[in-house]
């Protein structure tokens, strides 16, 4: 494992990720907080804890760049991923909120995160509404895609599932400019899919052929191709919209 301190502190005004169409736009206050919210800038090779289930952090982090992965263990030692963290995704309210984390968090890739001070986040609430306002409406987002992923290992099957997954990695990988025709980065295992999706990894492998054969979308080499979008989001059962602009914190 292997963790630094970035000496090379990306200033919030020049975040690359706020370039991006899918964040919102802040106002030069909302700027100047956030140069003082944010505390220093962390970097973790692939494997590396994050978060830890059940323990309390006094960090609040936000994916700058690369990818990890939540997941929550059971006490029979089966794990159940919780879902994908991808750059622009804010890593730790939960702890910082009720003090200890329901999932762990590990690099998947190597990552840097922005670092913030959890004890300074009543601070942001307190000057910043509208950035608290920000923080209220990723809860909600978040609370709404858990109930989809729910419906999702309820009600569809193999096929609808993987179609399902791959229809909302792509929109969302896609609206933050990673990847270009028809393919985004997706460096996971296929046990990780497995382990969100609630399939075993012999379903998982057959029902990802049966999508290449079919023409529809491939997985290899840690790159998601998707051939026929449309077609996909049928299978899945899911229309397809534009993903909604989302604060950037």
């Amino acid at each position: 494992m292997y963790e630094r301190k970035n000496t090379h502190r990306t200033p919030c005004h020049a975040c690359p990720l706020r370039r991006k169409e899918l964040f919102d736009r802040l106002t030069r206050d909302e700027l100047a907080f956030m140069e003082t919210f944010k505390i220093g800038e962390m970097e973790v090779e692939a494997g590396t804890p994050i978060l830890e289930q059940g323990s309390s952090t006094p960090q609040l982090f936000t994916v700058l760049r690369g990818m990890g992965l939540r997941y929550t263990l059971l006490q029979s030692g089966q794990r159940q991923v919780v879902n994908f963290a991808f750059p622009g995704d804010f890593i730790g309210l939960q702890a910082g909120l009720t003090r200890e984390s329901g999932h762990s968090l590990v690099a998947v890739t190597p990552m840097t995160l922005c670092v913030f001070s959890r004890a300074e986040l009543w601070r942001l609430f307190r000057q910043q509404p509208s950035r608290a306002y920000a923080l209220t409406w990723l809860a909600a987002v978040e609370e709404h895609f858990l109930g989809e992923t729910i419906a999702t290992l309820g009600q569809r099957d193999a096929m609808q599932r993987i179609a399902w997954a791959f229809v909302r990695i792509y929109q969302r990988l896609r609206a933050i400019d990673l990847g270009r025709e028809g393919a985004v980065p997706f460096p996971y295992r296929q046990q990780d899919l497995a382990d969100a999706l609630g399939l075993s990894l012999v379903h998982t492998n057959k029902t990802l052929k049966a999508l290449r054969d079919r023409q529809l979308a491939s997985w290899r080499n840690d790159t998601l191709q998707v051939m026929a979008l449309a077609a996909l989001a049928e299978i899945a059962m899911v229309d397809l919209q534009e993903i909604q602009e989302r604060p950037l914190i």
